[in-house]
């Protein structure tokens, strides 16, 4: 299987009721680790998005009226495609976002696992029966399918934020249209013609690409007939966006920016600690809202920390991705390599010390040096804002509480990480982070079967599990005279 042949499978149009319609126009997408040029897509106008969420709406009564065992055999075929095509998409989303191939194929497992999840939870909305306090009326309540859903997916991880939207919402019987990043719509296209091929009826799910994010998304988030929204990128972005959708009093579900500390109290396993900052600060080449932002390392392990986390990033490969020897990959574009270099000039400026790397690298593609940075002043940038980057800063504390002030000093609120042997100790710190979720003693906690969500500026809602499916659901009830 050649790069070429795996390109030529994917189609390039806008996926509209179930065909793939091309457009007057068409836009780049490039390999961030070589510049080179992959293919063009499609340009959806203003006027391709309504048609696609034309669709969306004509199918939405004919597939919430379809049975829910149907539902599920149809994401459950749609796994079944993905699991088969794994190389295709693996290859697509190396060759287009960058990440290692390796990485590459864990997302095709994680992503195709929403569908699979999903199309097990179809067959289990449930409501309740029961009797009121004073007696007499009977309280009866019903879920039914929130209605048409817009999904605006990101570039970072291309399969798998889509399939985390898509299936709950084919779950709970509502129709969607898909919006990707246009840096890696490839991935998405593909998985548009995946849910043609299980049997997705046309029109439930629909798919635009655009070059031009803000104006094809004003037509739909305009119309009436949309009654949901979901979103996952950066805060800023998602501000903006819900300010849109109070217009419309939309439900929405905000998945946004991250600045995860990564805490290890006095009692830690620091090798166990360092085994798993590797995966919690470069995986996926950094660009992840759950990737570890802030290390706050206890004064007595701090040295011990520092050093052999230095040791672990030494034997990261840097290269691209379509080498199996590669364990991590390019940034995005030059765009984000200049972000990360600001932010690592800001703290060096300031007094932090380098241990490894500090620099964005030579030659085609969009490189940066995986770094660790120690002795990082309180004031420095790189503490407040997102990195999305392999940069490790750490920064030294006396006491747990000294740590989780400082973890909890954020507007940010998706993910931390804590380590300590003590399973109270652990716990207690667990519970006092301000974080809609905690990764205990691991740097890997994503899961389809869990809740994923933040708290404060981070975003609304959760997304997997059972609380994924709600977010798709509207509660009827009715009050029987008996």
């Amino acid at each position: 299987m050649t790069v070429n042949e795996v390109l030529a499978r994917v189609p390039v149009g806008q996926f509209i009721a179930g065909e793939f319609v091309a457009t007057g126009s068409t836009f780049k997408v490039f390999n961030p680790a070589t510049g080179e040029l992959l293919t063009e897509v499609s340009d959806a106008s203003p006027e391709h998005a309504q048609a696609a969420f034309d669709a969306t709406c004509e199918a939405a009564d004919g597939w919430a009226a379809t049975d829910p065992r149907k539902r599920a055999e149809i994401l459950r075929r749609a796994f079944e495609l993905i699991v088969e095509r794994g190389d295709d998409f693996a290859t697509l989303m190396t060759l287009e976002m960058g990440k290692p191939l390796a990485e590459a194929r864990g997302e095709v497992a994680y992503g195709a696992e929403f569908f699979r999840w999903f199309s097990e939870e179809a067959c289990r909305i449930e409501g309740r029966w029961s009797t009121a306090p004073l007696g007499g009326n009977r309280l009866l309540t019903m879920k039914q399918p929130v209605g048409p859903v817009y999904a605006i997916t990101p570039w970072n991880f291309p399969l798998a934020m889509g399939t985390r939207k898509i299936g709950p919402a084919l779950a709970a019987g509502c129709t969607v249209v898909a919006k990707p990043a246009s840096l890696t719509p490839l991935t998405m296209l593909y998985l548009m013609q995946t849910l043609k091929d299980a049997g997705v009826p046309d029109g439930v799910v629909n798919c635009v690409v655009s070059s031009r994010s803000s104006v094809v998304s004003k037509p739909i988030l305009e119309d009436p007939r949309l009654r949901k929204l979901t979103f996952t990128g950066s805060t800023e972005v998602g501000r903006t966006l819900l300010k849109q959708a109070a217009d419309g009093v939309l439900r929405t579900s905000m998945e946004l920016g991250g600045n995860a500390p990564f805490v290890v109290l006095s009692d830690a396993d620091v090798d166990g600690a360092v085994a798993g900052a590797i995966p919690a600060k470069f995986r996926n080449n950094g660009e992840a809202c759950t990737a570890a932002n802030r290390f706050y390392v206890h004064r007595d392990l701090v040295d011990e920390f520092a050093s052999k986390l230095v040791a672990a990033v030494g034997q990261l490969v840097v290269g691209d991705g379509m080498d199996p020897a590669t364990t991590l990959g390019p940034l995005i574009d030059d765009d984000a390599v200049a972000k990360v270099t600001e932010l690592v000039d800001d703290a060096i400026a300031k007094g932090a010390k380098v241990l490894t790397g500090g620099a964005a690298m030579d030659g085609p593609g969009h490189f940066f040096q995986p770094t660790v940075l120690a002795d990082v002043p309180r004031d420095a940038r790189l503490l407040r804002e997102e990195i999305f980057g392999p940069v490790a800063p750490i920064v030294t504390v006396d006491d747990d509480d000294e740590a989780i002030a400082l973890a909890n000093d954020t507007e940010f609120g998706l993910m931390a990480y804590v380590y300590s042997r003590d399973i109270g100790r652990v716990l207690g710190a667990a519970e006092r982070l301000e974080s809609g979720i905690v990764a205990v003693n691991t740097g890997v906690v994503s899961n389809p079967a869990a809740p994923f969500g933040g708290v404060k500026q981070s975003g609304l809602g959760r997304e997997g599990s059972h609380e994924g499916l709600d977010e798709y659901l509207e509660t009827k009830y009715l009050g029987l005279a008996l």
